[in-house]
């Protein structure tokens, strides 16, 4: 979708300026791993209009596949406004109800495409779009099986997109049927009754399919888990300007550590180094590094500048 960003905090109310970036969580994932050195590919459905054709122009510039991207014809893409104030979280507010991406069909996602993949990412914000999004990810889950392709999810929890409804039985499943977890300890809160790093891990894996686990604490860290090794991840020094995406940022640094079959450590320490240089420029997209400048964060060296 298209993301407004204001270009100075304060009340929208007050007829503040925007400018357009592209944004949302499974796409912000796709262009992280791509500038991290892998492969891959978007899934979604756009409207055949001009927020569309920049979203799609914007993801496949970053060196992701979109051939899979359909535009539909009198359809509209999806918008978000941002508020940011002084010392307070930002605030959003979603105009999707009716966007061509909360539209999509279980035929959007053919088992070609799946099985051609290593992990299948997906997020707890597209099943709550509409009930055909929610089918679409049950199959594409289903699929993967299929493909013995890991499944990764991030429950990703957005209130404000559950129209009164309660999707935390949904959401709760298709945790437990993930073979990577990568989670926020509020939202385990919510799933699960507890933000304690080891229950959460020992939940996951006994209770669910779980392979790989990431429980997220922002600027506190994280804590990653495989069967039979947990670790704690302290969190990297970083000049905070802007918090959204260092999720995604960290889901992209952890997949690509998995990928490269690297120590769980590792792999939570690329999350954790990635999530803090996404938070350093305004924009879901615009802080994440490149892979090579990801590994001179990792080993505490400098770019040169001039």
């Amino acid at each position: 979708m298209i993301s407004f960003i204001p270009e100075k905090k304060g009340f929208l109310r007050y007829g503040i300026s925007f400018a357009p970036k592209v944004a949302g969580a499974e796409s912000n994932l796709a262009i992280y791993v791509s500038r991290f050195g892998h492969t891959a590919g978007w899934i979604s459905r756009l409207g055949e209009d001009e927020f569309g054709h920049l979203i799609q122009n914007e993801i496949r510039a970053e060196g992701v596949d979109t051939s899979l991207v359909k535009f539909v014809e009198g359809g509209r893409s999806g918008v978000m406004f941002r508020q940011m104030l002084p010392g307070r979280e930002t605030s959003v507010f979603y105009y999707r109800n009716g966007s061509a991406a909360s539209e999509m069909q279980p035929e959007d996602v053919p088992a070609d495409y799946i099985r051609g993949a290593k992990i299948l990412h997906l997020t707890g914000i597209t099943p709550v779009l509409s009930e055909s999004c929610l089918e679409t990810v049950k199959k594409a889950v289903k699929t993967a099986r299929d493909c013995r392709c890991l499944v990764s999810f991030d429950p990703n929890i957005r209130k404000k997109l559950w129209s009164g409804r309660d999707y935390r039985g949904i959401l709760r499943d298709l945790t437990l049927e993930a073979d990577i977890v990568l989670l926020g300890r509020e939202e385990a809160d919510i799933l699960f009754g507890t933000r304690k790093p080891e229950e959460i891990v020992s939940r996951l894996f006994s209770d669910g399919k779980a392979r790989y686990a990431a429980v997220k604490d922002g600027s506190r860290g994280a804590v990653v888990a495989a069967p039979g090794e947990t670790v704690e991840i302290l969190p990297y020094p970083c000049c905070c300007e802007d918090p959204i995406g260092a999720g995604d940022a960290f889901n992209a640094g952890f997949l690509s550590g998995i990928l490269e079959e690297r120590p769980i450590e590792r792999c939570g320490k690329m999350g954790a180094a990635a999530g803090a240089m996404a938070t350093e420029c305004v924009g879901d997209t615009e802080g994440c590094p490149s892979r090579w400048q990801l590994e001179l964060f990792l080993q505490g060296r400098e770019e040169v500048a001039r």
